[in-house]
């Protein structure tokens, strides 16, 4: 029993660390991790995915809100998008053909990895359109000689309308959604990597609590799974919380692109071999 616990610890906290950095949730990578290396139910899985990426939230949003990373007004506008297309992705699960879902989510991954790599300058822009200016979406983070830099936000409806897009694919899914408003914000929005990847962290607990909730209160997730793997990926994203402040951006692009095409060869085959 210690062995299995030690395993799920050892996972829980790698992905978390990089689900932090990344601000993609330690479930993308525990889902994987937990059906094919731990050999655990698919539901099982799932329900303990949604508790990492709640844990990687909490674990990793505290840091950044409070080292001035996360934009919390735009966390707060996107957010209402995103948990609106939850609920109508949730409403319209099975009208929909699952496998026409995941080969449109890889389309998407794909494109988001094309975009990361292509769009290597990270410099804030100066200007934002009026809707940005109007709501105060700009914001500030420190920059390496610990000055604050300001930077301003741009085309949010397009970011909303695919913030809404990314809940919708979560509630038919059930999966996170943290790949998409993590290009939604670098690539659209033009706010900065890094700055994405904090305010990511710290929108996806709220739509993925709602459904922890569900699988605890079902008790779909054994508290001998979900205590480890609530541990491990609170302490990987504390972790990582700590590194993304330094970190290279080219190598965050980098690193963020691969993971996006794995996703994107997970959600292909998903669709292709019928699970």
């Amino acid at each position: 029993m210690f062995s299995i616990l030690s395993y799920l610890l050892l996972l829980s906290v790698l992905a978390g660390f990089v689900g932090a950095l990344s601000g993609l949730g330690g479930g993308v990578f525990i889902v994987p991790a937990l059906v094919i290396l731990a050999h655990l139910p698919m539901p099982v899985a799932i329900g303990a995915s949604l508790i990492s990426v709640v844990a990687t939230s909490a674990g990793a949003s505290v840091a950044y809100v409070r080292d001035g990373w996360t934009n919390l007004r735009v966390a707060m506008l996107l957010e209402c998008a995103t948990v609106t297309g939850a609920v109508l992705g949730a409403y319209l699960v099975g009208l929909i053909p699952t496998w026409v879902l995941e080969l449109l989510f890889a389309a998407m991954m794909l494109e988001t990895a094309y975009s990361s790599l292509k769009n290597q300058d990270d410099r804030p822009i100066a200007t934002g359109d009026g809707f940005a200016r109007r709501l105060a979406l700009g914001g500030k983070y420190p920059g390496p000689d610990g000055r604050q830099i300001h930077y301003e936000v741009t085309d949010v409806p397009v970011g909303a309308a695919l913030m809404l897009l990314a809940g919708l694919m979560s509630g038919l899914l059930g999966i996170g959604s943290g790949a998409l408003k993590v290009m939604a914000m670098d690539s659209l929005m033009r706010l900065p990597l890094k700055v994405s990847s904090a305010t990511s962290n710290f929108m996806i607990g709220v739509t993925a609590g709602a459904g922890a909730l569900v699988f605890l209160a079902r008790g779909s997730v054994p508290a001998v799974v979900a205590a480890p793997v609530a541990l491990g990926v609170t302490a990987g994203a504390l972790a990582g919380s700590r590194i993304l402040p330094r970190a290279n951006v080219r190598v965050l692009r980098l690193g963020f692109a691969a993971i996006v095409l794995l996703i994107a060869a997970e959600m292909g085959w998903r669709a292709a071999s019928g699970i």
